[in-house]
């Protein structure tokens, strides 16, 4: 990707965290966690179950507080105990996995309108929020602003959490395993309202097993393991690390383990890394008019 440019929103450095800190049950949950999302990027965090990516990102928004290294988010220190937290979290807003068991209240309407009401808002101002925010993640206001939300799909309940949080208009929007149990539609449809966000200008950070999703969505990728960052770069820079990546029990794109596996066959040869079935379309569309000569 080249140098990173934007503004540094988020700055993680020697991230460290316990559970249960001082007592016979204390648990380390991270201990050396560096990462950083700059304005308009797209940013992947990666690892396995239990590897603290989790607790590491409850951070950006003030929600934890960190016991050990820097935390620095829209140019404030979040250690500093005299720093607006509340004021933090209007602007960074994270979605938590499975958020559709977050849904609340009653009606669609009244449980997108809570962060506006609690931000003591006109009630215009508050109906004007919730009309753009269940717009941009594809809920009609009209249709959708008194079902019942028991009554919503899978999917439909997944959006409606996201528009709750998109009523408080962050500039950074913090998502955990956001298409986590969606079938292939539902999914579809959620991550072309995600790229509809950042195309609106949200800065996105993005935790996800799929690795399909991070690369065909991020700009830099982290990887953490054992509560620590052990990997970070572009998707070409990360994925071009297979052997390394199983090492973590991560995988790669499907596509770039079947480049792989044809290189190793001898079929063909590759000059960069291959991880979206675009690149591979293209590369291999040129290796059957015969113009690459086995090379991709």
């Amino acid at each position: 990707m080249g140098e990173r440019k934007g503004d540094l929103l988020i700055e993680a450095e020697g991230l460290s965290h316990a559970y249960m800190l001082d007592t016979p049950l204390e648990v380390q949950a991270i201990s050396d966690i560096d990462i950083a999302v700059h304005r308009g990027e797209i940013v992947g965090v990666i690892g396995h179950t239990g590897s603290g990516k989790s607790t590491a990102i409850q951070h950006f928004n003030g929600l934890l507080r960190a016991h050990g290294g820097t935390m620095r988010v829209l140019g404030q220190d979040l250690r500093d105990p005299k720093v607006d937290v509340k004021a933090i979290r209007r602007r960074v807003g994270l979605v938590f996995q499975q958020p559709e068991a977050q849904l609340f209240e009653r009606y669609v309407g009244d449980d997108v309108a809570f962060g506006p009401r609690n931000l003591k808002l006109s009630k215009e101002e508050v109906r004007a929020r919730v009309r753009r925010a269940m717009q941009a993640v594809d809920l009609g206001f009209e249709e959708f602003k008194d079902r019942m939300t028991f009554t919503l799909s899978g999917g439909e309940k997944r959006r409606a959490a996201l528009a709750g949080v998109l009523a408080l208009e962050p500039e950074v929007l913090v998502l955990d395993e956001p298409t986590a149990g969606l079938d292939p539609v539902g999914r579809a449809h959620l991550l072309r309202r995600i790229l509809a966000l950042h195309e609106s200008g949200v800065t996105l950070v993005l935790i996800s097993h799929n690795m399909e999703e991070l690369a065909q969505l991020c700009d830099y990728i982290y990887v953490i393991a054992d509560g620590r960052t052990v990997m970070d770069g572009p998707p070409a820079a990360i994925f071009g690390q297979a052997e390394k990546l199983r090492e973590l029990h991560l995988d790669v794109p499907t596509v770039t383990e079947v480049i792989n596996r044809l290189e190793e066959m001898g079929l063909v040869e590759t000059e960069t890394t291959i991880f979206t079935v675009e690149q591979a379309v293209q590369a291999l569309a040129g290796l059957l008019a015969g113009g690459t000569n086995g090379k991709l």
